[in-house]
């Protein structure tokens, strides 16, 4: 039980860093770009997230790692957990997978390797407008979807290491 309880804490610790992450996405940093016009919003994007995709240490550390430590949790824990216990952690890994990093992987970060993809300074007003709009809406929502998932996540596995 020693090796299944240091690797849920550390899954517990590095779910609720990313829940911190995409939380603070969703509650600062987009509501804060937001107020900049088109142009810059979406350059503060591009700078922000080549920061993410240069694949920054510690970062990547966070969220590989969760998604690493909370299917290997999953794993130990199915074997040696029972009942509510059991159940409670399935359901933050199945929540996490899906609900956060799956998201991640097949939505937000096509729309982040889109908006890389574009030459700011030769679009016009309408097509900055128009890159904006096909971006910002759609990666806003999936973001608070994460996050609302993340926190849950957290919360799961809280409660399971607090029954422990």
């Amino acid at each position: 039980m020693e090796t299944f309880y240091i690797v849920l804490i550390l899954a517990t610790l590095l779910c609720s860093l990313v829940a911190g992450f995409v939380f603070a996405f969703a509650s600062v940093a987009m509501p804060g770009i937001g107020e900049l016009n088109d142009r810059e919003f979406l350059r503060s994007f591009q700078v922000i997230d080549r920061v993410i995709q240069n694949n920054q240490p510690v970062f990547m550390v966070v969220w590989v790692g969760s998604a690493l430590a909370i299917v290997a949790s999953g794993l130990l824990g199915f074997w040696q957990l029972a009942g509510a216990d059991r159940a409670l952690l399935i359901a933050a890994v199945i929540v996490y997978i899906a609900g956060v990093q799956l998201p991640t992987a097949t939505i937000n970060i096509p729309l982040n390797n889109q908006l890389q993809t574009l030459d700011l300074q030769a679009m016009d007003e309408t097509a900055l407008a128009e890159a904006r709009a096909a971006f910002e809406p759609r990666w806003n929502r999936w973001n608070t979807i994460r996050t609302v998932l993340a926190i849950m996540t957290s919360v799961l596995l809280l409660v399971v290491v607090l029954r422990l």
